[in-house]
C-alpha cells in the first residue's frame, strides 16, 4: 500500500512541477485536454480488446495522468482538487453499494445491483433527475444506444424473457423492407436506426458488449482484407484485376488460417 501511495504522491508532485515549468503543460485547459482524453480512452479500449496487459498498464497510466491534470486545473480555479475528486467517488461508491456497506440484500444478483444503483442515482437528485439524464451527448451512437438501454433496464423497462427480443428484430427488418420498397432515403435511414437499436438490445440481453463485438469484426475484416491484398500483390496484380470469385477464394484461405491459429 505504501508503494502505491508514494507513487501517487510522486505523480501529483510531477504535475505540479510540469504545470509551473513546462510551456506546453502551462497552456493546457480543461477544453484542450478533452480530445486527448477521448483518444487515450480509445487506446485503452484497443489494448483491452487485444488483451495486451502490458499495453493496458501503460494506457491506464496515461489516463491517470489526465485525471490528475484535470484535478490540478480544478484546484487552480478554486473549484476542486484531487482530494475532492477522490472523496467524492469514495462517498458515491459506499452510498451506491448498500448491499456491501449497509444492510440491503440483493441475493447475489448483479441485475438487482444495477437496478438499485439506478434508483439511488435518482434519489441523489431528490427524485428530479430523469432516468436518461447523464448519457453523454457526444458518446458514439452504438455505445450510447447500449447505455440508454441499460439505464431503462435499471428501472424495470426491459423484456421479461430475452428471447422475446428476436420478434422485435424481425419486426424492424420487416418495416425496413417496406421503406426500402418505397425508396424514401429518410424513412429508410430511420428504419435502419430502429433495426440497429434492436440489435444492440439483443446483444445486451445476451451479455454481449455490441461495441466490442463490432470492433472484433472490424479487426477480423482488416486482417482478412490485408491477407487478400498481400496475396494479390505477390501475384503481381491489383485487387481491381481480380474477379469477385477469385477474391472470395483468397478470402476463404484467410478464414482457414484464422481457424488454425491457437
Amino acid at each position: 500500500m505504501q508503494k502505491k501511495l508514494d507513487a501517487f504522491r510522486e505523480l501529483l508532485e510531477i504535475i505540479d512541477e510540469l504545470r509551473e515549468k513546462c510551456p506546453w503543460d502551462r497552456e493546457q485547459t480543461l477544453e484542450s485536454l478533452r480530445k486527448l482524453t477521448i483518444e487515450e480512452t480509445y487506446e485503452l479500449g484497443d489494448a483491452i480488446l487485444k488483451n495486451d496487459l502490458e499495453e493496458i498498464r501503460k494506457e491506464l497510466g496515461d489516463l491517470m495522468l489526465h485525471i490528475v491534470f484535470y484535478a490540478k486545473i480544478g484546484s487552480e480555479k478554486g473549484a476542486f482538487d484531487m482530494g475532492d475528486v477522490l472523496e467524492g467517488i469514495n462517498k458515491k461508491l459506499v452510498y451506491r453499494h448498500p448491499h456491501v456497506f449497509g444492510d440491503i440484500d440483493v441475493n447475489n444478483s448483479s441485475r438487482q445491483v444495477e437496478e438499485n444503483w439506478e434508483h439511488l442515482k435518482l434519489r441523489e437528485k431528490g427524485g428530479n433527475k430523469r432516468v436518461l439524464e447523464g448519457v453523454p451527448v457526444d458518446m458514439p451512437a452504438l455505445v450510447k444506444a447500449n447505455r440508454i438501454q441499460e439505464k431503462a433496464r435499471g428501472v424495470g423497462f426491459d423484456w421479461d424473457v430475452k428471447e422475446q427480443v428476436w420478434e422485435k428484430v424481425k419486426e424492424e427488418i420487416s418495416e425496413l423492407n417496406v421503406e426500402i420498397d418505397k425508396k424514401d432515403k429518410d424513412l429508410i435511414e430511420g428504419e435502419f436506426g430502429d433495426l440497429l437499436f434492436a440489435i444492440v438490445n439483443a446483444a445486451r440481453l445476451y451479455g454481449i458488449d455490441p461495441e466490442s463485438a463490432l470492433e472484433r469484426t472490424n479487426l477480423k475484416f482488416i486482417s482478412r482484407f490485408n491477407y487478400l491484398e498481400s496475396k494479390t500483390l505477390l501475384k503481381g496484380k491489383s485487387l481491381k484485376e481480380l474477379s469477385l470469385a477469385e477474391m472470395d477464394k483468397i478470402w476463404d484461405e484467410a478464414k482457414s488460417i484464422e481457424k488454425k491459429k491457437p
